[in-house]
């Protein structure tokens, strides 16, 4: 069982920076792939990005490409997504997702890929 927990949220204007974080309970962090999705009001949630266990690889969708960041430090048991250049379609609850991660697989898009979420965090950017 994992149990994972975002941080970081909160108000920003249009072109600034947040930080977000999702701290993750459990022994074995470093054997899950983790990724950031969003869910706009009415929209779908979508994937943002995704890191695999040993951080070696990731994955941004292409409408974060150049602005998000995602990184992790498994001795903390924590996730990063630094999110700059923010515009008011960034606006959107953020989520954090883990998935056990089979040996050489890539990092899922999917959201039913993953087995363990957070609650969410709210990123709201005026305009």
């Amino acid at each position: 069982q994992v149990q994972l927990v975002e941080s970081g949220g909160g108000l920003v204007q249009a072109g600034g920076s947040l930080r977000l974080s999702c701290a993750a309970s459990g022994r074995t962090f470093s054997s899950y792939t983790m990724a950031w999705f969003r869910q706009a009001p009415g929209k779908a949630r979508l994937f943002v990005a995704g890191i695999t266990g040993n951080g070696a690889n990731t994955l941004l969708a292409d409408s974060v490409k150049g602005r998000f960041t995602v990184s992790r430090d498994n001795a903390e048991n924590t996730v990063y997504l630094q999110m700059n250049s923010l515009n008011s379609e960034d606006t959107a609850v953020y989520y954090c997702a883990a998935r056990f991660q089979e040996s050489f697989e890539p990092i899922r898009r999917a959201g039913l890929n993953y087995d363990y979420w957070g609650q969410g965090t709210q990123v709201t950017v005026s305009s």
